[in-house]
């Protein structure tokens, strides 16, 4: 999803995570921290350089080689397979336009093409829209580079995770070390944030070559 999808991000720290029995240990290079989680096999790595040529529809359409929509779902549609890294998925989807943008000015675009796995919580065009002007405007500001930083990292998660594998009530820690709180009702998914805000997930289980990522329609706002 991306002719602005996703992401470069990806800065280090751990999540523990448990799934169907199995644990993995990856470990992260830009804040250091272990993170535990299930259906990992490699250890972490800084992620580089995006790549946005490629073919593949700016729509999601079920094709691989494109961030698209295949099978309904209550929560939403199910993504298909990019065949690309995280870096290079970012330049499939037009409904992520504002969140490349974001990953370029915090200087994480060059971050999401590591080993991975990650998996990404990747906020729409109408998802940033929800923010008021002035604070999107005055993120992207050089100045501001650390802080957006910090936010965009906050919707990664080390570990790759498919909507079936979240559970109700479950908590899982984000790169920077603080945490998420997955809500799951009916079929439909939400992520709850820090500071009480929530965003649902429109889109599961796009996967890249190095993770999974899930189109949501909120930001998610760290403690901090």
């Amino acid at each position: 999803m991306i002719k602005q999808t996703i992401f470069g991000f990806a800065l280090a720290m751990g999540v523990t995570f448990t799934v169907a029995g199995q644990t993995t240990t990856n470990t992260m290079p830009t804040q250091g921290g272990t993170t535990t989680t299930p259906r990992s096999q490699t250890t972490g790595s800084t992620m580089s350089n995006p790549q946005t040529g490629t073919s593949g529809t700016s729509s999601m359409s079920g094709t691989s080689g494109s961030m698209s929509s295949s099978s309904g779902s209550s929560m939403g549609t199910m993504g298909g397979s990019t065949g690309k890294d995280l870096a290079a998925s970012a330049g499939l989807s037009s409904d992520h336009s504002t969140l490349l943008k974001a990953l370029v000015a915090a200087g994480l675009a060059d971050r999401a093409k590591g080993a991975g796995p990650f998996t990404v919580f990747a906020p729409t065009n109408a998802a940033f829209s929800k923010l008021p002007s002035a604070t999107l405007t005055n993120l992207l500001k050089p100045s501001m580079k650390s802080q957006l930083a910090n936010i965009l990292s906050y919707h990664v998660v080390q570990g790759s995770f498919k909507a079936a594998d979240l559970t109700d009530g479950q908590t899982i820690k984000t790169v920077i070390g603080e945490m998420l709180t997955v809500s799951k009702q009916g079929g439909s998914v939400m992520i709850k944030d820090a500071k009480g805000g929530s965003a649902k997930v429109t889109m599961a289980d796009i996967e890249a070559t190095n993770g999974i990522v899930h189109s949501i329609d909120s930001v998610l706002m760290p403690s901090k």
